[in-house]
């Protein structure tokens, strides 16, 4: 990397703060602006999840971001996340998955689980959200 780019990824990072965000506001965001139909469940590491039929179609991880600027930061982590989310919708069906478990946030290859929370990081620029999965079909 020359030193632009360099100043620019130190620049992006360095607000690098973490919050914690309930899953289920990317969720409701989603399908009020009809990005997620609902046909595919999620459900965060920990939190109950109903009977399953097939309980591993494959895993996947998804590195989401968007600008930072003029967003508020609640609504930034959340949009990062659905767009996640969406992707994650889009592949379960072509695995013929119904739901998304053991899903967690997994940010610089670390670990972060909850039953309710994901992880966002802010930085000055860029808000991020990366999340890891694996695709179900649920009995129901």
């Amino acid at each position: 990397m020359g030193f632009g780019a360099d100043l620019a990824a130190n620049l992006a990072h360095a607000r690098d703060k973490v919050q914690l965000q309930p899953l289920e506001e990317a969720v409701r965001l989603g399908l009020k602006e009809g990005k997620l139909d609902g046909s595919v469940k999620f459900y965060l590491s920990g939190a109950t999840t109903p009977e399953m039929a097939a309980p591993s179609l494959g895993q996947e991880h998804v590195n989401r971001r968007t600008t930072s600027g003029g967003k508020d930061p609640v609504f930034a982590c959340h949009w990062a996340a659905l767009s996640g989310l969406i992707t994650l919708q889009e592949n379960a069906k072509k695995h013929g998955a119904n739901a998304v478990v053991d899903l967690h946030s997994f940010y610089k290859e670390k670990t972060f689980k909850d039953p309710v929370n994901f992880e966002c990081y802010s930085g000055n620029f860029l808000t991020g959200v990366t999340l890891k999965g694996t695709y179900a079909r649920t009995a129901q």
